[in-house]
């Protein structure tokens, strides 16, 4: 992908937008690396200040704490899978082929993207995988959504919802769907690398074609739909 994009997220997130500066974007390139060095229990900004060779004084300029940190990592993953879907299937009519592209696209949308150097996608992935739940699974998650602070994935759920829908207007859990095929492919990925006997699937140097097959076998059985050959 050569095309730069600016990634649109809740202002509320951030004291100052890093995307705007080199010194927020080295605060996003050495975060995405350093939380996937040593996780995010074990993170916080006088390590990453560090890391940067800076001050822990200048990265609170951008952000007031790491857990606002890491929901703006994560919808800045959400947002960039949902740019890639309206890319991936700008052309398609047919709602099947529409889904399948979809579906490929949610697997292996962590490909890098050159023209975002501060952003490394493959490591951002690894870093969903991880720890993605941690930025909506805690007690302050109420208000947060109140706050919109979700918007990014409610958004791309929702788009993926209305994909399902084409496919099978009868199908009454299409939200639901989608937001299991994101869980489902994150969750069985983080199994197939860690916990191998909780999936049937197997994940070797970063190549996920089986949890693709898997992610449409479940979305068209369900759906009552074949696949297109």
């Amino acid at each position: 992908m050569s095309v730069g994009i600016k990634i649109s997220l809740n202002d509320k997130l951030y004291l100052r937008d890093p995307q705007q500066t080199s010194l927020g974007q080295n605060i996003i390139r050495h975060s995405i690396l350093l939380i996937d060095e040593i996780g995010f229990e074990d993170f916080n900004f006088k390590k990453l200040s560090l890391q940067m060779g800076s001050t822990e004084a200048s990265v609170y300029r951008y952000f007031e704490n790491k857990h606002l940190l890491l929901i703006y990592l994560v919808s800045w993953y959400w947002e960039w899978v949902s740019y890639l879907i309206d890319i991936n299937t700008m052309n398609i009519e047919d709602p099947v082929r529409k889904l399948e592209k979809t579906i490929e696209t949610v697997v292996y949308a962590s490909k890098d993207n050159p023209s975002i150097d501060y952003v490394n996608e493959s490591v951002l992935h690894r870093l969903i995988i991880s720890e993605g739940t941690k930025a909506y699974h805690t007690k302050l998650v109420d208000k947060e959504n109140r706050d919109g602070f979700f918007l990014n994935y409610k958004r791309l759920s929702e788009k993926v919802a209305d994909v399902i829908i084409e496919v099978n207007p009868e199908f009454p859990y299409p939200h639901a769907l989608a937001s299991n095929m994101f869980e489902m492919a994150n969750n069985h990925i983080y199994f197939a690398l860690h916990l191998p006997r909780l999936t049937d699937v197997a994940v070797k140097d970063g190549n996920y074609d089986e949890v693709q097959k898997m992610l449409k076998y479940f979305a068209f059985s369900l759906l009552k739909c074949d696949q297109k050959k």
